[in-house]
């Protein structure tokens, strides 16, 4: 007989899963916050869109509140780095430990396992291991770096030579060193990886698959099958035969959850606290909420972005945060922090059907917070959405109590 769960303890058990369950720390946020973090959601999501704050900045933010940017900066780059860049979950930063275990995947790529990508390889590779020398006599070096690597377009604008550097990216053979701006700098890994990580025995596809899993359930802490398995993309053949395995060895336990059709999985050491009282603005590609599907079945909540919708067929805007609140997504915002006027700009807010009164209230104490944090000097609300006009007003009286501060 499998065990049933109720979905709002679901929640609570994802919720705990992710650290939301935790009080944000008092003081200094520190790398030991850092790392607590990342020992929960196993990376954190790439994407280079900065209307707000590029995002893999947010999940620390998210369950931490403000952090100085300089602590995941110096965790992705330094001789102390904790983190590397690889395709995990689409790009992503990845915890050192994790390198061994997507070999498997580098080793596909070499093979011309991936799409347009891998025929561009079949095609090029002499210009390819020109690339490659290049990175051995000049990293860490950027695709721009190369004569004509601004030039010719191609997939997503990409020219030959930021295809070679990708197509070496994926399979292993370079990685990220550091980055200027937002453009990566590449480098070989066994110059920029600690010779213990770097050195490891890579162990067999299927060895890995169930480590990854492992993963994945920890940061989910009950999730279905597809979810498990989208966390690092895996495919089904991947998947074939592991999640048995975990469940055999104790790891995972099936649950049936109020509501979902498909079979779910509980990990074995998975908190279950009585309540949650979190509150957090979301990245659109944190980890609770970028399966979108997931974020349905257990929040309610549906959610797609809009950055690439034309703005007349937009339905909440171009980049919106969903606001947690308690243990529901009550919210979603419309944001963008305009840095040259130094203000945090709502857009629109709009609230979902689970929304308590004290929504607009709650979500305009996040945004001072967020503000602050990304060193802006006031927020302006536009009255759109029909959670609009109640933050505008707050925001209004707000700045009527608290004039805002002189610059220095």
């Amino acid at each position: 007989m499998k065990e049933r769960i109720s979905l709002p303890t679901a929640r609570r058990i994802a919720l705990a899963a992710q650290g939301f369950a935790e009080k944000r720390p008092a003081g200094v946020v520190t790398r030991r916050h850092l790392q607590r973090v990342l020992d929960r959601l196993g990376l954190f999501q790439i994407d280079s869109v900065s209307t707000v704050v590029r995002a893999h900045y947010m999940p620390l933010y998210s369950r931490l509140g403000p952090y100085p940017m300089a602590l995941l900066d110096d965790a992705m780059q330094s001789r102390k780095r904790l983190l590397f860049e690889y395709w995990a979950h689409e790009a992503s930063l990845l915890p050192l430990e994790t390198f061994p275990l997507l070999r498997w995947r580098m080793a596909r790529a070499e093979e011309g396992m991936y799409g347009g990508l891998a025929k561009f390889g079949r095609a090029n590779r002499p210009y390819i291991e020109e690339i490659f020398r290049q990175v051995v006599d000049r990293g860490p070096i950027a695709a721009s770096d190369i004569e004509g690597a601004k030039g010719s377009g191609g997939w997503w604008g990409w020219s030959q030579e930021k295809h070679a550097f990708e197509w070496l990216f994926w399979a292993g053979r370079i990685t990220t060193h550091s980055r200027r701006g937002f453009e990566r700098l590449y480098d070989l890994p066994e110059r920029v990886l600690p010779a213990e990580i770097y050195n490891r025995p890579v162990p067999q596809a299927e060895d890995a698959h169930r480590d990854l899993l492992r993963i994945s359930a920890r940061a989910h802490g009950v999730a279905t099958a597809i979810c498990l398995r989208d966390y690092f993309r895996l495919s089904p053949a991947d998947l074939k035969g592991r999640l048995e395995e975990l469940v055999e060895m104790g790891e995972l336990i099936p649950v049936r959850v109020e509501g979902w059709d498909k079979q779910a999985y509980m990990h074995a050491q998975a908190r279950i606290p009585r309540r949650v009282s979190a509150r957090a603005l979301l990245a659109p590609f944190d980890p609770l909420v970028f399966e979108r599907s997931r974020a349905e079945s257990l929040f309610g909540f549906r959610y797609r972005i809009e950055i690439y919708t034309p703005a007349e067929k937009r339905q909440y805007g171009y980049y919106v945060l969903p606001f947690l609140l308690g243990e529901r997504i009550v919210a979603r915002v419309d944001l963008k922090a305009d840095r040259p006027a130094g203000i945090l700009r709502v857009h629109a807010a709009y609230a979902e059907p689970c929304a308590p009164p004290e929504t607009a209230a709650e979500l305009h104490e996040e945004l001072k917070q967020m503000r602050d944090w990304l060193g802006l000097e006031r927020i302006e609300v536009t009255s759109a959405g029909d959670l609009g006009p109640a933050l505008s007003d707050i925001a209004g009286r707000s700045l009527t109590l608290t004039p805002p501060l002189a610059k220095a």
